[in-house]
């Protein structure tokens, strides 16, 4: 019977798919019908990866599959099933070690997942069931569950609000672990349930909800609930977000509701948010892997001419069989084209460690260490909202380092987002004043004389329409029950612009005092007391860039107030009310005001029923609803009347200039994109230095592209002349835009919505591709860009048309809003604003920060420092793994392509693991080789390492030829001193592991004092891990050869290092050939040095942008 009446309650609407429907309490709502519980999934959290029994399996899989570990598996397993000449222990070890140190990380991380998740799952919740309320673990609760929460708890799961203790249905939330917005929300059950108070009346509550399945937006919902009374027909009412209670967000200033579960467990919009953010990769993991592949051929290439050469030189019977090393019958039958694979594959593993598998550890290490400095930074605290930077992602860290454009927000980004109503404009008269007894509001000008203004009653009907369209809310406390006149009122909305209207109002004599049961109270300038009632809401969105409302007055007149940007109302009102008000909306927009316009209009009742059935039908969509309430707000928002508009004035950020500055001082470039309007916007420019007073504006706006049917081919010629203009400014033959921004007359380009679409959409499907690469031959040439009237999907796309340029620029965007994040997640590296417009731009990003000014620091001392280590970090295990190997292949020269080893194993097990880890990870952690105080007053640094400076070609070249210099002297330098006199005291000829040792001292030596010379910031930890782990070989070596070990089948080592130390000789030999090694080093320094102090120049300080043009072009 359910279904029948259900379905025929439907009958109107087409067949849908993708939603899903709940039965409240999961009671059958006909009792002549059986009822099966539909199957969802149960409220359990699960964010944790493994299990006790997948862990090793998948955890091996997932690092098997990168490419180091799976390379250093085959030559483990070759080194297992063929005979090779060193241990499998020798790179066995080493990986065992990479694999044990990432699984025990991420086991503890998993188990920290885990713990959270037990202690969401068990904790306590109430349930209603059969009229009592019933404890339980919130893991069991169950779809169409009611569910009781008191104050202050957080929901356990995704609620429809049934009812609550206040008297219209209403509760209080804040989402400050979803959004991070602190301010409170209301949210609103249906009028049919809101008295249903009790556990005993829920329970006999019937009723079936039809809502759309699981999805991650946590600001859309889209449903309705049925309620079956004792009449056949269901009653039914539509659902939005603001009956949904999110689980994760807390009740506040409510005592106590009742909500129906709809989404649990995985399938809440908590946890739908938590899962699959797109990874993003660092420049330098790309450098890694070009490295890689560079190293991999190297491996090849002497793997491949020792095997040729082998065999060249067994060419000759006596080498290849001498008298005393004759071969068995197997060696000689064996098939030759075996016989070279296999020694082929000995030589690699012979030469493997010259691919560093150590390093993909460190670099992590290093990376996640790293992060912290950013959180414990105390220039990114701020005492307003008591928190400090925060770090999401720290694989982006050394991105911070490498940044080419800057994307930003300008509300609440680049300003305060701290909103002050200044004046407003009232039938084309300018008022700006405070309240006067008897003649209200106090103007300043009028458009024929001083003393004139606008009618009395449109002076009050403009204050009105503030006082009523709007969505803010009274803010109580628990001891007051409602709001009155002589309450001191806290207005609190997700809108700052908002609350400086209703406080406007307020200073004019008309007061807001909330709303109560659907009834908006306003107290006017005579005192009084006026109710309307709110009949409904046409919120506001990014693309109609307005809102309305419906109200009754007292004397039963139904009236529409809107309010919205000029370029939404203006379209919409009778034509001759919008010049005398333009000019003032135009005024204020250069003053860099932020404006609205407020319009309204008379409805008869007769069109108002149809408008209330047109909505009530829109709302109760479960398929394309956004769509249908749009069309019909679209249509009721027409033919009004102009009433004024406001002006509000949102303040710079502290600093906001001096940022912009530094960054064009550091070659960036800097573009603001934001939905304000083309003069609010450039004003805001101008006021922070974006565009100095000698730049040039170009502008491609509706203004200069004009309406009508030419003005593609005018977009066309505009694009045509700039290009020209620019190009002539800067030849093609010019060097670096950065460098020639500062010897050339400065170009801005300011771009709006419309243009854009009309560029990147062109009807002209021949011309469209030349218009946006025109576009972007402008864009290149200008050293600042303002994208204006910008919708959210519009800025994605600029950052993506940017992210594909030629040379693949690093982009990153900055902003404070949810209209910022498709932005922030399409740039390379994101940073959000804890800014008052909620957390949805901080939760989405890599990093966040409190201010724009504290970009200044994390790009400039940050970024740089943190490229610099890991570019240093990258080039220094390639070099001193090159140098460890190098020895080891020359060696195969003189001991006839045997594959002997040069090394002892546990030097080959334990050189990349203990020997010469630590040192370069402290490197890569503290150093500064620029004091951080000089990053930050001299952003021209910046622009060394731009461009990947520090892992192109030539560093690259020049550590190589380095570790070959290095290695090459290892090795001669020790065969010559063995070979010209005795190193033994007693005569005897020094041995193959003597030999070896002593190039292994002087490697181990050599390559750590290099790092040494490198480091130019002293720290204790500096001290003790660089002469600490020279200590720990020379310990370690005393150790080894100084017992006999029974687990060893040759104890090659024994006494080695000990009687070879015991030589004045082998001392000298040892110092004589760190110091030859290094000398191109030292020698590389003293001329740097020599060559600084002859061309030091005075110091400067930047004030300017200009400053610094003159500094640099007279430095040039």
């Amino acid at each position: 019977m359910f279904r029948r009446s259900f379905h025929r309650f439907c009958a109107a609407e087409e067949k849908r798919v993708g939603t899903r429907t709940v039965i409240l309490g999961n009671h059958p709502v006909s009792a002549t019908e059986t009822y099966i519980a539909p199957r969802f999934c149960d409220n359990r959290i699960v964010s944790s990866k493994y299990t006790l029994w997948n862990f090793l399996p998948k955890n091996l899989f997932e690092q098997f599959r990168r490419i180091a570990n799976f390379y250093f598996l085959i030559i483990f397993l070759v080194q297992v099933t063929v005979d090779t000449p060193t241990s499998p222990v020798t790179s066995g070890l080493p990986l065992f070690f990479v694999i044990t140190v990432t699984a025990i990380k991420q086991g503890y991380e998993d188990w920290l997942r885990h713990r959270a998740d037990n202690e969401v799952n068990k904790s306590t919740v109430y349930v209603i069931e059969n009229a009592e309320r019933v404890k339980k673990e919130s893991e069991k609760i169950k779809v169409g569950d009611v569910v009781e929460v008191q104050a202050d708890e957080t929901f356990p799961c995704d609620l429809i609000l049934l009812s609550s203790c206040t008297r219209d249905g209403i509760c209080h939330v804040t989402t400050a672990s979803l959004d991070g917005e602190s301010n409170y929300k209301t949210h609103y059950a249906v009028h049919d349930t809101n008295a249903l108070c009790s556990a005993e009346s829920i329970d006999n509550l019937r009723a079936a909800i039809e809502c759309e399945q699981p999805q991650p937006d946590l600001y859309k919902f889209v449903g309705r609930i049925s309620i079956y009374n004792n009449s056949f027909e269901p009653v039914a009412r539509s659902l939005g977000p603001e009956n949904l209670l999110l689980k994760g967000a807390t009740l506040k200033n409510t005592k106590k509701i009742y909500g129906v579960a709809v989404y649990t467990g995985m399938e809440t919009k908590m946890a739908l948010n938590y899962q699959g953010k797109s990874q993003k990769r660092s420049a330098v993991e790309k450098s890694i892997n070009a490295f890689l592949i560079v190293y991999l051929l190297i491996l090849l290439t002497k793997a491949a001419v020792c095997t040729g050469l082998k065999y060249l030189w067994q060419s000759n019977p006596h080498n290849d069989e001498p008298w005393y090393n004759q071969k068995t019958q197997k060696e000689r039958d064996t098939f030759k084209v075996l016989k070279i694979f296999t020694d082929f594959l000995s030589f690699m593993v012979l030469f493997n460690f010259i691919i560093p598998v150590s390093m993909y550890v460190t670099v992590e290490m290093q990376k996640f260490l790293g992060s912290f400095f950013i959180s414990w930074d105390k220039d990114f605290y701020d005492e307003d909202i008591n928190e400090g930077a925060l770090v999401n992602t720290s694989d982006l860290n050394e991105e911070l380092g490498q940044v080419d454009y800057v994307f930003t927000d300008k509300t609440g980004t680049l300003t305060e987002n701290s909103m002050e109503f200044i004046e407003c404009c009232i039938d084309g008269y300018k008022y700006k004043g405070v309240t006067q007894e008897t003649d209200g509001l106090s103007q300043t000008d009028g458009p024929v004389t001083y003393l004139e203004k606008a009618d009395k009653n449109r002076e009050e009907l403009f204050l009105r329409a503030l006082c009523l369209c709007h969505t803010v809310e009274i803010k109580i406390n628990d001891t007051v029950d409602g709001a009155t006149e002589s309450a001191d009122l806290t207005y609190v909305s997700s809108s700052p612009d908002e609350i400086a209207l209703v406080k406007g109002a307020k200073k004019y004599g008309f007061t807001f005092l909330g709303i109560r049961n659907g009834h908006m109270k306003v107290e006017n300038q005579r005192k009084e007391i006026e109710e309307y009632e709110l009949l409904h809401t046409l919120s506001f969105d990014s693309v109609r860039r307005r809102m309305s409302v419906i109200v009754k007055t007292p004397a039963g007149d139904i009236l529409l107030f809107c309010k919205g940007a000029d370029s939404a109302v203006f379209p919409r009102v009778q034509n001759h009310e919008v010049a005398p008000i333009k000019v003032h909306v135009e005024q204020n927009a250069v003053d860099g005001y932020r404006t609205l316009c407020i319009a309204f209009k008379e409805i008869t009742p007769d069109d108002y029923e149809r408008i209330d059935r047109q909505l009530i039908e829109a709302k109760m969509a479960l398929q394309d609803r956004e769509e249908k309430m749009d069309k019909v707000f679209d249509d009721i928002e027409t033919n009004m009347n102009l009433i004024g508009a406001t002006a509000v004035e949102d303040k710079l950020q502290d600093q906001a200039a001096e940022t912009i500055e530094a960054l064009h001082a550091a070659g960036l470039k800097v573009w603001v994109l934001t939905g304000d309007k083309m003069e609010t916007a450039k004003s805001t420019c101008y006021a922070c230095r974006l565009f100095q007073t000698s730049t040039e504006i170009l502008e491609l706006t509706t203004k200069t592209v004009e309406d009508g049917e030419r003005k593609e081919d005018r977009l066309h010629e505009l694009l045509i002349e700039y290009r020209k203009k620019l190009l002539h400014e800067f030849p093609k033959n010019s060097r670096s835009l950065k460098k020639a921004w500062t010897e050339h007359q400065e170009y801005g380009l300011i771009i709006d919505g419309s243009t854009l679409s009309l560029i990147l959409n062109s009807t002209q499907d021949s011309g469209s591709n030349s218009y946006k690469s025109i576009f972007l031959q402008i864009c290149m040439k200008c050293t600042a860009v303002l994208c204006c009237r910008m919708a959210p999907l519009q800025k994605a796309q600029i950052v993506r048309m940017v992210k594909n340029l030629k040379g693949s620029p690093i982009t990153l965007s900055i902003g404070d809003g949810a209209n910022d994040v498709s932005m922030i997640l399409e740039s390379h590296v994101g940073i959000g604003i804890k800014g008052k417009e909620g957390r949805q731009a901080a939760r989405n990003s890599d990093y966040s920060v409190p201010k724009f000014k504290h970009l200044k620091k994390l790009l400039l001392a940050h970024g740089h420092l943190y490229y610099m280590r890991i570019a240093h970090l990258v080039q220094y295990f390639f070099y001193k793994n090159l140098c460890f190997i190098l020895p080891q292949f020359l060696y195969q020269f003189f001991c006839g392509f045997s594959q002997q080893p040069l090394y002892d194993a546990a030097y080959l097990t334990m050189y990349n693991i203990c020997f010469t880890s630590l040192p370069i990870l402290a490197y890569s952690l503290l150093e500064q080789h620029i004091n951080i105080d000089t990053l930050t007053s001299d952003p021209r640094l910046y622009m060394k390492i731009s461009g990947n400076a520090m892992l192109q070609l030539g560093p690259f070249l020049y550590w190589t030829l380095l570790a070959a210099y290095e290695g090459t002297v290892f090795f001669f330098g020790t065969y010559f001193i063995s070979q010209t006199s005795s190193l033994e005291d007693n005569g005897k000829v020094i041995g193959n592991w003597t030999f070896g040792t002593i190039v292994f001292t002087v490697l181990v030596f050599t390559v750590t004092l290099k790092l040494a010379l490198d480091t130019r910031f002293w720290t204790w930890i500096n001290h003790f891990v660089i002469w600490g782990s020279l200590a720990f070989y020379m310990f370690f070596s005393f150790f080894w050869g100084g017992i006999i070990w029974p687990f060893l089948r040759q104890q090659r080592m024994y006494f080695v290092f000990a009687h070879m130390l015991s030589s004045v000789s082998t001392w000298l030999a040892i110092i004589l050939l760190i110091f030859i090694s290094l000398f191109p080093e030292i020698l590389l320094i003293l001329l740097k040095n020599v060559k600084r102090r002859s061309a030091r120049s005075p110091t400067f300080e930047l004030p300017t942008l200009l400053s610094y043009k003159h500094v640099d072009s007279g430095d040039s």
